[in-house]
């Protein structure tokens, strides 16, 4: 196992995972350098799109240009995406703080509940790249992966009912209950990548 280490976290697509951490890391100082001009509604957008952004980046974990020759490897293909996401998950603690800490304290949202929706969308990402590799011969499905969540993203917020919204004001009465959906959602990635992760059972 710790064999694997190395070559897997020179095989991670780093220039992906670096622009959209970069990415989000902007958006996040945008709450520090025009603060006058932003009220917490503004800030928890902004952070949201900032864990929209690295969420992006995670959407290309999976890519293994060599996917072909390693699916012949002894490693199951679950081992080899958990060491990846293993590899991956310090830097994704350590940039979320980042990012956290760039909204003024003043301006900043909840943490705890802004990081449940962080994770969430992570999670999703990385949940439909596993699909996306169980489901076909693709190497590298990031770029079709991050589409299809950038688009789920616009799309929740703009056609979910009153009901079921996720994208509240802290302020908001249904604050509690639309992270309590964004509980589900997280959850459900977790269940779909433990079962899309795996190899598929041929006969």
């Amino acid at each position: 196992m710790t064999e694997l280490i190395r070559p897997v976290w020179r095989t991670l697509p780093w220039p992906a995972l670096g622009t959209g951490a970069a990415v989000g890391l902007l958006v996040a100082w945008m709450s520090r350098l025009y603060a006058e001009n932003f009220d917490p509604w503004l800030a928890l957008n902004t952070l949201r799109t900032a864990a929209l952004a690295f969420a992006l980046g995670l959407a290309f974990v999976l890519d293994d240009p060599a996917r072909h020759t390693t699916a012949a490897v002894p490693v199951p293909r679950f081992v080899r995406q958990g060491l990846r996401l293993a590899l991956v998950a310090p830097v994704a603690v350590l940039w979320w703080t980042a990012a956290v800490l760039l909204v003024p304290a003043e301006l900043r949202p909840p943490v705890g509940a802004t990081t449940l929706e962080a994770g969430a969308a992570c999670a999703l990402a990385l949940a439909g790249a596993a699909a996306w590799i169980r489901r076909s011969q693709e190497p590298e499905p990031g770029v079709s992966v991050a589409a299809a969540v950038l688009t789920a993203a616009v799309l929740a917020g703009l056609l979910l009912p009153d009901d079921w919204k996720l994208f509240v004001a802290a302020d908001d009465p249904a604050w509690d209950a639309a992270h309590g959906r964004w509980g589900v959602l997280l959850g459900a990635a977790v269940v779909g990548w433990t079962i899309w992760a795996r190899e598929p059972v041929r006969r």
